[in-house]
């Protein structure tokens, strides 16, 4: 077989989520349209639109991830993604000298949101994921050596 749908995630033979990435991440970006305008409200808090981050948008994005093999373009892509969230979440900085207004650099937004960010939140899923897979295959050896369930 050369691919599946798992989760709503297409897994390959190559174990790819390249054809996921290519179809611009669309459930993500369609949630993260139909929030941003509580993302950019200035009536809620900041820890309030990071609570919907983490509670919304996340699992959207991250549903079915701990079975993809991320590599660095997708990782990439995905960070991209997370930091778009996040700049519309904690807005534009103004420089005290000019007093202008810019967006957020990387690091800026790192700083802001001290969570793990969504590469690592995708491994953790995945080693959970793997050791999931690893007591399944102990729990199927025991049942077929001695032949009751535990």
């Amino acid at each position: 077989m050369e691919q599946f749908k798992y989760l709503g995630t297409t897994v390959t033979n190559q174990n790819s989520i390249q054809e996921e990435t290519k179809s611009g991440l669309k459930p993500e970006n369609a949630c993260y349209y139909s929030m941003q305008n509580l993302l950019s409200s200035s009536l809620l808090s900041k820890n309030l639109k990071i609570k919907i981050h983490r509670t919304i948008i996340l699992p959207v994005v991250m549903y079915g991830c701990g079975t993809w093999s991320v590599i660095l373009r997708e990782e990439h892509g995905l960070r991209l993604f997370e930091n778009r969230v996040l700049r519309r979440i904690f807005g534009p900085k103004r420089d005290k000298v000019t007093g202008e207004w810019g967006k957020l650099h990387n690091e800026e937004l790192n700083d802001l949101y001290c969570s793990p960010n969504i590469v690592r939140l995708i491994k953790s899923v995945r080693m959970r994921w793997a050791g999931h897979v690893a007591r399944m295959g102990r729990e199927e050896r025991f049942v077929h050596c001695f032949g009751r369930e535990t």
